[in-house]
């Protein structure tokens, strides 16, 4: 697989509230697929955890940054923390078969052992259960689509093989989508590979389609 550097990153309001703990679950479990599939999004969270360990510092009278971001880090919850750490130690991007480290605990390590459920012609997913939110992959044949929708929360979405369109551009490998409440749009997997992602929402879909809300309730999606 070839190495791709990701242009679409996180927003510089989500890479603070990452750095300081304050995401979500969900948000944070895909925000750190995308910062282990993402250099320039790393170096941004170093900067940013550097700043936050200096303003704890300032507040506190600790020492050091070193030290006011290790208080900082302790505030978090310890399955937390380890997902931040995993989100420094990136996957190769040559192995094809790995999943992102982010993501073992909720869906195992290889692509090739992941069960999916179907949920519609060449379209498929796999639900994992977070705190106060919806985990999800998602496979989609090319050229298939989900439904036009918005969204009743937020919602992070990270490519992890192949490419979709929509209404806000061209998404593939390692590039992270944000939307929140009031940004609609209708993603359509790009022509080659099935297009698979991973998305954290807060809130369900708003679909647009009647056909689509009455089948909501099978996928609790």
């Amino acid at each position: 697989m070839q190495a791709m550097t990701p242009r679409h990153h996180l927003g510089e309001a989500t890479l603070l509230s990452y750095a300081a703990g304050a995401l979500p679950v969900a948000l944070a479990i895909v925000a750190a697929t995308h910062l282990s599939l993402c250099a320039s999004c790393r170096r941004q969270l170093r900067l940013a955890e550097r700043i936050g360990g200096g303003l704890m510092a300032l507040q506190t009278g600790a020492p050091s940054p070193a030290g006011a971001r290790e208080a900082m880090l302790a505030r978090l919850d310890e399955p937390f923390r380890t997902r931040v750490a995993d989100a420094h130690e990136a996957l190769p991007i040559d192995d094809p078969h790995a999943l992102p480290v982010p993501l073992h605990p909720y869906f195992g390590r290889a692509f090739d052992a992941l069960h999916w459920r179907w949920m519609a012609p060449g379209m498929y997913y796999i639900r994992a259960r977070v705190d106060r939110g919806t985990l999800l992959l998602i496979r989609i044949a090319p050229g298939k689509g989900l439904p036009r929708h918005g969204h009743h929360g937020d919602e992070l979405t990270c490519v992890l093989q192949g490419a979709y369109d929509d209404e806000f551009g061209h998404f593939r490998r390692g590039d992270l989508a944000e939307l929140g409440s009031e940004e609609r749009h209708k993603p359509v997997s790009a022509a080659g590979v099935p297009c698979i992602c991973v998305g954290g929402l807060t809130g369900g879909l708003r679909y647009e389609s009647r056909l689509a809300r009455a089948a909501q309730p099978l996928f609790g999606l």
